[in-house]
């Protein structure tokens, strides 16, 4: 087995959703075992050692929230990813109550399981058992990482908002997790929502639910995202993706501490922090007219800047040794680098940053 390999138990009901995430995971050379109830996930996960689980919540008669709740007690190490409908948040925060890593919404975007695999991988978080880092998941001893580490301790107990800027690939959402974790509210949700990979239409349902009969499909009066973390944190990677009529709710929510559901009128408190992300520069896109300058003075309230791996290259052999021993305990012995390949490694530019050393 490769070191680079996962080995993920895969859970749905529905047979050609098993069938598509293996085809989809097996093709970036991860092991996959597929299997259609919760019971059966239950006696795997009792008997063999995965490095991600990915459930569906709604199954019959064992659900997702019996295979979280398994896989917590006989697993403790292993994250578990949940699937969900769209318009479903409330069940999804239940679901990381429950002791969830992330959830990701149907109808799935591959690129977007492949990243929170990744994601779920690199976090040494509280399931995962591993040793003990200043910070989960962020390791190095140079000085722009020292730096970062120090800004993180002293944002966290703030309830102010933050906007986390950096590069792809350089850890923005492990940045917001150190925030929520440090902070007064690690013990409510963390919901972490990509405003990228969902739809101009369903953004605005999920972060703020909706009426009965809103939209066609709307069946039912649903709570969104802002709703059902209470008390917790939002994070919402690539903000600069937000449409006009999000953002304008946004700048309600960090006014105001209030929403409306979509095609509701009434006013709803919520009490939430919010942590934002982009990898572009917002006050460019404030010049250019594609966003609201109130509402970038509303998150830019504590910035957050993160180095890119090429001005911590001198966290690389940590960085290494650390990845190195983490895939060493789900595949045998620890691999060890050469002088001569961290050399090389230290010369390249890695334009895809800690997630593209990761992957490499």
């Amino acid at each position: 087995t490769r070191p680079d390999v996962a080995r993920i138990l895969l859970v749905d009901d529905e047979p050609k959703m098993v069938v598509l995430l293996e085809s989809s995971l097996q093709a970036r050379g991860h092991e996959t075992v597929g299997v259609h109830d919760g019971q059966s996930a239950l006696d795997r996960i009792g008997n063999e050692d995965f490095d991600v689980v990915i459930t569906d919540l709604r199954m019959a008669p064992v659900d997702g929230m019996a295979v979280i709740e398994g896989s917590v007690a006989r697993a403790p190490r292993t994250p578990v990813v949940v699937l969900t409908a769209h318009g479903e948040i409330n069940t999804a925060v239940a679901a990381l109550r429950a002791g969830a890593f992330h959830y990701l919404t149907k109808p799935i975007d591959f690129e977007e399981v492949a990243r929170v695999i990744d994601l779920a991988l690199e976090a040494p978080g509280p399931q995962r058992g591993s040793a003990p880092q200043p910070v989960k998941g962020i390791i190095g001893e140079s000085p722009a990482t020292k730096k970062l580490l120090d800004l993180i301790g002293r944002v966290a107990p703030s309830e102010a908002t933050v906007l986390i800027r950096g590069e792809s690939g350089s850890g923005k959402e492990l940045a917001a997790r150190a925030i929520h974790d440090q902070s007064a509210r690690v013990k409510a949700p963390f919901v972490a929502v990509n405003c990228a990979a969902i739809t101009e239409s369903l953004l605005e349902s999920e972060l703020f639910g909706y009426r009965k009969g809103a939209f066609t499909g709307a069946e039912g009066d649903r709570e969104g995202l802002f709703e059902a973390a209470t008390g917790g944190t939002v994070f919402l990677d690539e903000i600069g993706e937000a449409p006009a009529s999000v953002q304008a709710k946004l700048l309600r929510v960090l006014e105001e501490r209030k929403i409306s559901r979509v095609g509701d009128p009434t006013e709803r408190e919520v009490d939430v922090r919010v942590i934002a992300a982009t990898n572009r520069p917002l006050d460019t896109e404030v010049k250019e007219g594609r966003f609201r300058e109130d509402l970038f003075y509303r998150l830019n309230v504590l910035p957050l800047e993160l180095p890119p791996l090429r001005e911590r290259i001198d966290d690389l052999p940590l960085l290494c040794r650390h990845y190195l021993k983490l895939f060493g305990q789900r595949h045998g012995e620890p691999r060890r680098l050469s002088d001569a390949a961290l050399i090389k490694l230290a010369r390249y530019d890695w334009p895809g940053n800690v997630r593209e050393l990761f992957n490499v």
